[in-house]
Parts: structure tokens; C-alpha cells; sequence
């Protein structure tokens, strides 16, 4: 009876370091009786956990039924703990090297909208650095983030601004715009500013007064490129207001498939190049961002339509940018996107080690952006293209050209956006 009782107490605690808590209540009877038979490790356990939460997020089976059946009696030790393992692995291997499908997948499997708190935060400084998920491994632009608003209404499966917040609360600070003008500035450097990176830029429209802050700001530096990075269609403020024209508004573009099942609560794709259209035909610079490339089985024929959607509603004269990128994962993230029980496809891939981060393997990657890149050829000279926090080996064999160092790819940047909002100026001044 001791050996019983010292027996249930061991996987207590080994389970209380999992998200063992977080699986369905069959889940749980299932794993604690298999445990206690075979007597499982804390990493073991912790294994068998994840496995079960992916299973249950690629909406594919449940570990009760992937179970190796004649395994389920075997006599306790090593051995037969080891054969469990290995042939739950051999399952889980064997879907994430599975090319993903959205089949399955419907209005049952979408998320409960959450329901996001608005709040104020009053913050000792004005939030300006660089971007937080750069790193010395990757070819990055340097860019600088202005923290205008903190956290995401979006519901976003892959996204890493919630891991960087706890709760649910979008906080503004009050002294924001009074910050904001007291910033000062080199008068003889060119910065590239985005807002898209503790929260959505245009989700909150002008709440608090942030956009109209944020356009003094700009009109204030005209030295400055300020890039306002959105999945949203709230532009009202944009249409209603003088623009300066060193403001790019940049969408994340992702197909219907991917939209519906991934980026839950966001402006469908139709509403954001709708809203993008309405800005261009203000004369207010655009650029679109797709990051994620997403993987999955209809990828190249839904991606190739929004290409050809892109070279018909726009000119390559009105876009600054596109960006290519792909999913891309520290293992903190992984842990987040599994502890919110959602349906998602994003896990279900061959995660190799990627830069300090886990992502695709790099011949997936390649076959991404060479076919983005290749798809809009005839914006290639008008038009600014870039990998975003992506090893430098790959722009070559992408784009048949690179840049030595993070600083020349900064320059190249800003040059060119620079030139393009000169001319936007001088067409605005002609009309």
C-alpha cells in the first residue's frame, strides 16, 4: 500500500511540472493509469504530454487512440516504457512530416473570441528600441519599435507579441503623445520606426489619442520612416485626417485558409487590400508583409492567387515593400501556443533549428520565398523586397543578390523608401 501511495504521490508531482492539467479529462485518466502502470519518468511524462496537446491541436486523434494498443498490458520496465515512446513518437514524426490540412477544420474547430480589457498604463519611458525578436544570426534591418500600445486584440495561433504580455489587457499610456514630442532626434540620420511590434498599429484606431501622436510625430521628423503594420481594416482615422508622406501603412497578407483557421479575430484578406486600396488612392505610401509563408497543401495555388490579386489592384509605384518570412519559433512560444488549447496547424511541421529559434527546414523555406518572389517578377525593380529574420545564406539563392552586413541592408532600406516617399511628395505637391 506505501509503494502504491509513493507511487501516485511521484506522478503528482512529475505531472504538476507539465501541462498535464490542460488535457481533457479522458486524456488525464488515461495518462495517469498508463503512468502509474509503466512508472514513466518526469521527462517521459512531459513527452507524452506535448504529444497529446499536438495531437489534440492538429484536430488529427487522441492519445488514448494513438496509444500502441499491444503495448497497453506489457510487463513495467525499461524496455517496455522505451517501446511506448518510440512508437508514439513514430506517430507524432509522421504528421509533422505530413504536409498539413485545413480540411477537417471548420466553424467547430475555431476558438471562443476572446474578449480583450483596454487600460492604461503609465510607463517611465517612451517604449523606443529595436526590434525584440532581432538577432546577430539573422541578415536584420535594424529596425527601431515605438511600444504605442502593448499587447493584441488578434487572436493570432503563431503569434509572439502574447508571449511577450500577461493577461489579456491592451494598455495605453496615458502620457504617450507628451513623451512622443519630447523625443529628440539626430536632424542628420534617416530612422525607420514601426508600431507593429507590441501590438496591431490600426486595430485601435486613434484610442488615447495614438494616432494623431503618432502623425505629429512624424510630421514633426520628416527624417523619419514611420511604418504603421496592421492585419486590420480600421483605417477611418487615415482617411479623415492629413497623412504625412514619410507614413507607410503595411499590411500582413495571408490566405483565406490561413486567415480563417490561424488568424482568428483579424480583418479578412479581401477587407485589408480593400483598406489598403482606399490609402494608395490617397496617395499614402503601402507594403505588404507576408510573414508567415505558411505550408500546407493548397499553399502554392492559394498564395499564387494573392500575387496575381496584388499586380492587378496596385502599382508597383504605390508600394514601398514586400516582405517574406515564414513561422518561426523560440521554445517559449511553443509552449504558449500549446497551453491555449486551440486548433491550430502551426506545431504540425518539421521543426529543425533554425538561428537560435525552430522554423522550417530550409529547403520548405527556400521553395517559399523563391516561388513569392518569383510570382511578383514584375514589381522587382520598383519594388523593395526583403527576408525578415532570416539567415543570410538564403537571400542569394532567393533573390540572386544579398547585402554583407545588417548596416548595408539598413541603408539599401531606407534609401529606398526614402526615394519613394520623395516622389510621392512631389506627385502629392503636382495634384
Amino acid at each position: 500500500m506505501a509503494a502504491l501511495t509513493d507511487n501516485h504521490a511521484k506522478f503528482a508531482r512529475h505531472a504538476a511540472r507539465t501541462l498535464f492539467g490542460m488535457l481533457s479529462a479522458r486524456e488525464r485518466t488515461f495518462i495517469r493509469e498508463q503512468s502509474l502502470h509503466f512508472r514513466f519518468t518526469q521527462q517521459e511524462l512531459r513527452q507524452i504530454v506535448e504529444m497529446a496537446m499536438d495531437f489534440q491541436a492538429w484536430h488529427e486523434m487522441s492519445i488514448c487512440d494513438a496509444w500502441p494498443s499491444e503495448i497497453r498490458n506489457a510487463v513495467n520496465g525499461k524496455s517496455a516504457r522505451r517501446r511506448v515512446l518510440d512508437e508514439l513518437r513514430k506517430i507524432w514524426h509522421a504528421l509533422k512530416n505530413t504536409t498539413p490540412s485545413y480540411q477537417r477544420f471548420g466553424p467547430h474547430t475555431k476558438p471562443t473570441p476572446a474578449k480583450s480589457a483596454l487600460g492604461v498604463r503609465h510607463k517611465q519611458n517612451l517604449g523606443l528600441g529595436y526590434c525584440p525578436v532581432a538577432s546577430p544570426r539573422t541578415r536584420c534591418c535594424n529596425l527601431m519599435t515605438l511600444d504605442s500600445v502593448e499587447n493584441c486584440g488578434f487572436g493570432c495561433s503563431y503569434c509572439s507579441v502574447q508571449s511577450f504580455y500577461r493577461g489579456d489587457t491592451i494598455n495605453f499610456d496615458p502620457n504617450f503623445a507628451a513623451k512622443l514630442q519630447t523625443l529628440e532626434l539626430d536632424p542628420n540620420r534617416i530612422y525607420h520606426i514601426g508600431t507593429g511590434q507590441s501590438s496591431d498599429s490600426l486595430l485601435w484606431g486613434n484610442k488615447h489619442g495614438v494616432l494623431q501622436a503618432l502623425m505629429g510625430f512624424a510630421r514633426q521628423h520628416p527624417n523619419v520612416i514611420l511604418e504603421l503594420k496592421t492585419k486590420s481594416k480600421n483605417i477611418s482615422y487615415l482617411l479623415n485626417n492629413e497623412i504625412p508622406n514619410n507614413v507607410l501603412c503595411t499590411w500582413s497578407l495571408n490566405t483565406p485558409t490561413i486567415i480563417t483557421h490561424e488568424e482568428h479575430q483579424t480583418a479578412s484578406l479581401n477587407d485589408r487590400l480593400a483598406a489598403a486600396r482606399k490609402l494608395a488612392d490617397r496617395g499614402i505610401l503601402v507594403g505588404f508583409h507576408f510573414h508567415p509563408l505558411v505550408h500546407y497543401d493548397a499553399w502554392r495555388t492559394d498564395y499564387a492567387r494573392i500575387f496575381g490579386n496584388l499586380m492587378k489592384q496596385f502599382d508597383p509605384s504605390e508600394v514601398a515593400l514586400v516582405s517574406l518570412g515564414t513561422l518561426t519559433f523560440t521554445k517559449s512560444v511553443i509552449r504558449t501556443i500549446r497551453s491555449r488549447l486551440v486548433k491550430t496547424k502551426v506545431l504540425q511541421m518539421p521543426l529543425v533549428e533554425a538561428d537560435g529559434k525552430l522554423s522550417y527546414p530550409e529547403a520548405i523555406k527556400l521553395e517559399l520565398f523563391r516561388f513569392a518572389y518569383q510570382s511578383l517578377e514584375p514589381w522587382h525593380t520598383q519594388v523593395f523586397f526583403y527576408l525578415c529574420m532570416e539567415n543570410p545564406r538564403l537571400w542569394q539563392p532567393v533573390f540572386d543578390f544579398d547585402y554583407p552586413s545588417n548596416d548595408a541592408f539598413e541603408t539599401a532600406m531606407k534609401t529606398r523608401y526614402m526615394d519613394k516617399i520623395k516622389r510621392a511628395g512631389g506627385l502629392a505637391e503636382s495634384q
